[in-house]
């Protein structure tokens, strides 16, 4: 197998880090979005909280088609490579994001708009389903040492997406009035997204294939590699879902329904919400990579577990700190979240994941895992404000928050400790590989 150039490294790092950036910008743009905006575009002719709950409901099936795209992708990523299949993914996002900055309210064309809008926002599911595990693999298979360092950069695109997001929303809702954000203004970070895909472009056409998979490309495996996860990686497939799960909760709780709520519950205004999401996403950068570098000499299974205890924590802390009417407790509620005990737990999951399956399967499987474990972040937001609408109080919702990173913590004892591991090799609790069937002997004459 040969050895990337630190060359080679540092634009594979600073490929997939400036991808993640671009699919998180676009992806959670609408996250923030279908909060403060689309309920008021697209289902206009609702109720405003049901308007709220429909719209959170259209985030929900871009992360419904997350692991649609892990497949797709995972399959070609493993048989084909990975480069050719974040060069389409990262297209595909771009052009997705742009045409919702383009779409007819539904004051123009009625229900089409909401269709339409639930039909770019799957396209952008199964594009940010395949980007995530293709350049995590770029990173960490290029890395010789501190794996969980740089394939956490990947993984500190999210935070980085979200505060370019929000800061151009809030830019752009600074720029406008009332009734001009809502006309045109809110479609402006939308459009900008065309100007981040060539950007995004320049940078990963330059990185070369990981030395990892073209090592492996010889003795690529017959059965197709979602079969191949299913065959040798049942045990480790479940456990990356489980171990995620909890990090998606609180992700979404932190980054979509804490807006609604603190809104309309807290009495918040949009800015004041935006500006404190912004400072702790900030800070989720740091905190990403600081704990992943951690990860790297203690072991990626104890940061994740105490990441998950103190996220299971603040979720009893979380509304009462935004009930308090303070723009400081506020603040400080989220940035425990978001800055401090989530990355914990979800900084070390970009190189865990990538240890836990084998080359041949390894963009399938790890993408499968993560983005199967990333419907809990779709589904969060809408459970809560469902619960809220029925009645039900906060206490309930961190109580859900809560039992989720237990989930977490649970399948990340079960897991093997892998922060050593050789990608190469064959990963811990993969099963034998089948043995071949006996050649058939001709018969005697």
């Amino acid at each position: 197998m040969s050895h990337p150039s630190p060359t080679q490294l540092r634009r594979a790092v600073l490929s997939s880090y400036l991808g993640s950036v671009i699919e998180y910008y676009d992806f959670l743009l609408y996250a923030t979005a279908s909060a403060v905006v689309f309920g008021k575009v697209f289902f206009s002719s609702l109720d405003p909280l049901v308007g709220t709950v429909a719209s959170l409901g259209t985030l929900a099936t871009g992360y419904v088609a997350r692991p649609l795209g892990g497949i797709l992708f995972g399959h070609f990523g493993d048989r084909l490579g990975r480069k050719r299949m974040l060069v389409i993914t990262m297209v595909l996002m771009g052009v997705a994001s742009t045409i919702i900055g383009l779409l007819p309210t539904y004051g123009q064309i009625g229900v089409w708009a909401p269709i339409l809008l639930v039909a770019m926002r799957v396209l952008q599911g199964v594009a940010v389903g395949g980007e995530w595990g293709g350049a995590v693999l770029m990173s960490a298979e290029h890395a010789t040492s501190r794996r969980g360092l740089w394939a956490s950069f990947t993984n500190a695109g999210a935070p980085t997406g979200m505060v370019a997001s929000t800061l151009v929303l809030t830019l752009t809702g600074a720029l406008t009035t009332d009734q001009q954000f809502l006309s045109w203004g809110w479609r402006i970070p939308f459009l900008l997204s065309i100007l981040l895909l060539a950007l995004g472009l320049f940078v990963r056409l330059k990185v070369e294939e990981t030395p990892v998979f073209a090592g492996a490309r010889s003795a690529r495996a017959e059965a197709p590699p979602l079969l191949e996860v299913f065959r040798r990686y049942p045990r480790n497939l479940l456990l990356a879902v489980g171990v995620g799960f909890g990090a998606f909760v609180a992700q979404a709780t932190l980054t979509t329904f804490v807006i609604t709520y603190a809104v309309q519950a807290g009495g918040f205004s949009r800015q004041t919400v935006l500006n404190a999401l912004t400072l702790s996403s900030a800070g989720a950068v740091f905190g990403i990579i600081g704990f992943s570098a951690l990860s790297d000499r203690i072991g990626r299974r104890p940061v994740v577990l105490a990441g998950a205890v103190a996220m299971a924590a603040v979720s009893f802390l979380l509304f009462p700190l935004i009930d308090s009417g303070s723009v400081a407790l506020l603040t400080l509620a989220v940035v425990l979240g978001q800055s401090v005990a989530h990355p914990a737990m979800y900084g070390p999951l970009a190189a865990l994941y990538s240890e836990m399956f084998g080359t041949r399967a390894r963009y399938t499987g790890a993408s499968l895992g993560y983005q199967i474990a990333a419907t809990g972040a779709g589904f969060a937001p809408v459970v809560f404000a469902g619960m809220l609408t029925g009645g039900a109080g906060t206490l309930g919702i961190s109580a859900l928050i809560a039992a989720c990173c237990l989930v977490t913590v649970a399948c990340i004892l079960a897991t093997k400790e892998s922060h050593r591991a050789d990608l190469a090799a064959e990963p811990p609790g993969a099963a034998k590989e089948p043995a071949a069937a006996p050649a058939t002997q001709p018969e005697a004459g």
